[in-house]
């Protein structure tokens, strides 16, 4: 499960998450490790675009990911949450905590509402690689730690 921060303009019209510049760099690391979007669910923290594409509001984020997206997550029942960028990072993690210290690091978290626990994967957002073109190395390495997290469950 990949969990971004808000839809964007695009997004927004098209009712389907990361389908922009960033969906398309997305859609190429998944297959950097043998993933399709068949394969994986995508969704964001906050469900609807902020006016003027704002960072969502602490309430906003709030009443969002209790009411869809720990529900969604008691759903589904992932094997691995991969937030992409700081913003959805925050939704599980310490604000204390830094991108730059965490990514493609995994992590354990816990669903207050049932309990259950999740392996959690912080990375940067696609968006990064987009506008710091070093970034897109960091990128693609990190998403090979998903194969690597996802074949250690398996042999659990």
């Amino acid at each position: 499960m990949f969990i971004g921060e808000a839809p964007g303009a695009s997004e927004d019209k098209q009712g389907v998450p990361f389908v922009g510049a960033s969906g398309k760099f997305l859609d190429e690391m998944l297959a950097d490790i043998g993933l399709f979007r068949a394969d994986v669910f995508i969704t964001n923290v906050v469900k609807c675009r902020p006016p003027e594409n704002r960072d969502p509001m602490p309430e906003e984020v709030r009443i969002c990911t209790e009411a869809y997206l720990w529900r969604q997550l008691e759903v589904l029942k992932p094997k691995v949450l991969v937030t992409l960028g700081r913003h959805a990072m925050y939704r599980f993690l310490p604000l204390t905590k830094k991108i730059s210290d965490v990514h493609g690091l995994p992590t354990h978290i816990t669903n207050p509402y049932i309990g259950d626990t999740y392996t959690l994967l912080p990375l940067y957002h696609p968006a990064a690689a987009l506008y710091n073109g070093s970034m897109r190395a960091t990128l693609k390495e990190d998403f090979q730690n998903i194969q690597k997290v996802l074949t250690e469950l398996d042999s659990v």
